[in-house]
């Protein structure tokens, strides 16, 4: 295990070169261990939010119909190796330090990789040596310039577009919708929920561009909640009219949607033949943690990673829609580069009290910032900095009617997964 740590110290040691937009240094990376990726078929997702909730939908899926699914998401909660999963496992912690050793062995320390781009190297290289069937990569921000668009997916999938990562991405929908677009590649279809008109726009000319099939939610598929929890999925060919799916939230459904829309894809390519049976049996078994994940009961504790204001607003529906409480405790941590007000004005004026914390990243917020930003939306609020202190303080505040939710960013998620007992590597 001190291999491992000695190899993450390494990686997380590339994080000091930052966040560097291109492809060149992932694609010499793959050459340099026989490119890897062009041995393989890809799913590929971008989006504001729900990319790793339908990646995991999706991979469900594909294991109930018997394909070995590789799953490559970003950022993990608890442990590293949660980046990198076969058929729903995550690989061991010897398995992968394999594959970072062989990756290493070729850097050139003097042009050295982010990072990002060193760990998506890695998730192809093993993809590629475990011979998965079909490989569901998430991006890590935007798309066009993300390490991941290296590949030539079967099938790109684009789940919504909203405002994060603006210093990045562009400050107007238009920009951050076209950096998505980015991954949309020649003839490869393209299924999205983005809603807006400005981000479909630009989808739809990209795509008549590249002659790629286009296929958008409520127009080409759509989703119905049924009055007993169930949901109803009307898709390019398939009508499933009673599905039950594991997570929570009525977004949820719409990611669920995009999941079986981009399988229907591959199956008119003859890439897989859906039974519905199989996926009436998977949407039960998806497991997605911090998405609306009870941590305990009695006073329920909630825990959700959502970090912008559109996760914001899906959170808040689902506090007003799927939950019953008599108070609602917020106890937040949130990275200092968010929109921390527009995450606050769409939670804080449900509930009862909120606490502000900090988590143990360099990039958190001030909780005493935090709470200056507050006051327009919530009378008692507190600051306590340590998570632990902040989380004990709502239980002591909360009744056995009430509900606990613990939220504003995966990276706290992460670090509020191991007080709960989550083992770390």
């Amino acid at each position: 295990m001190s291999d491992l740590q000695q190899s993450l110290d390494y990686l997380y040691g590339l994080q000091k070169f930052g966040i560097k937009f291109g492809l060149n240094c992932t694609e010499n990376l793959l050459a340099r261990v026989g490119n890897p990726h062009r041995k393989l078929r890809f799913i590929h997702i971008a989006g504001t939010n729900g990319k790793g909730s339908t990646a995991a939908i999706l991979s469900r899926i594909l294991v109930k119909h018997g394909i070995k699914a590789g799953l490559y998401t970003s950022p993990h909660l608890v442990r590293f190796t949660e980046r990198f999963r076969i058929n729903d496992e995550e690989v061991s912690a010897e398995r992968i330090l394999g594959v970072f050793e062989k990756i290493r062995a070729i850097v050139d320390e003097s042009q050295p990789p982010t990072f990002f781009e060193m760990v998506t190297a890695m998730a192809f290289l093993y993809f590629a040596e475990e011979q998965v069937e079909l490989a569901i990569v998430e991006t890590g921000m935007g798309g066009r310039l993300d390490a991941t668009n290296v590949i030539t997916p079967e099938v790109c999938l684009i789940t919504n577009v909203g405002f994060d990562h603006q210093e990045y991405l562009g400050a107007t929908l238009s920009s951050i919708a076209r950096e998505k677009a980015g991954i949309i590649k020649e003839s490869v279809p393209l299924v999205t929920g983005a809603l807006q008109p400005v981000a479909q726009g630009i989808m739809k000319t990209v795509c008549m561009n590249k002659s790629a099939p286009l296929y958008r939610f409520k127009s080409d598929f759509r989703v119905r909640r049924n009055s007993n929890g169930a949901f109803h999925y009307k898709g390019l060919e398939l009508d499933l009219p009673s599905l039950r799916l594991n997570l929570m939230g009525r977004h949820q459904l719409g990611n669920a949607a995009l999941a079986l829309a981009g399988l229907e894809v591959l199956q008119q390519k003859h890439l897989l033949s859906l039974q519905p049976q199989f996926i009436a049996e998977a949407l039960p078994q998806v497991r997605w943690p911090a998405r609306l994940e009870v941590l305990s009961t009695n006073p329920m504790v909630l825990l959700d990673g959502a970090h912008n204001p559109q996760g914001a607003e899906s959170l808040r529906e689902a506090l007003k829609g799927v939950f019953s409480y008599k108070n609602l405790h917020l106890v937040i941590g949130i990275m200092a580069d968010k929109d921390i007000p527009g995450i606050l004005r769409r939670l804080l004026p449900l509930a009862e009290t909120a606490i502000f914390t900090k988590p143990e990243y360099a990039r958190a917020a001030s909780p005493d910032e935090i709470r200056k930003m507050a006051r327009p939306y919530i009378q008692k609020c507190y600051v306590i900095a340590d998570p632990a202190s902040a989380i004990e303080e709502a239980r002591h505040l909360a009744g056995p009617d009430d509900l606990i939710c613990i939220t504003g960013s995966l990276y706290f998620a992460g670090e509020v997964k191991q007080l709960f007992g989550e083992p770390a590597l």
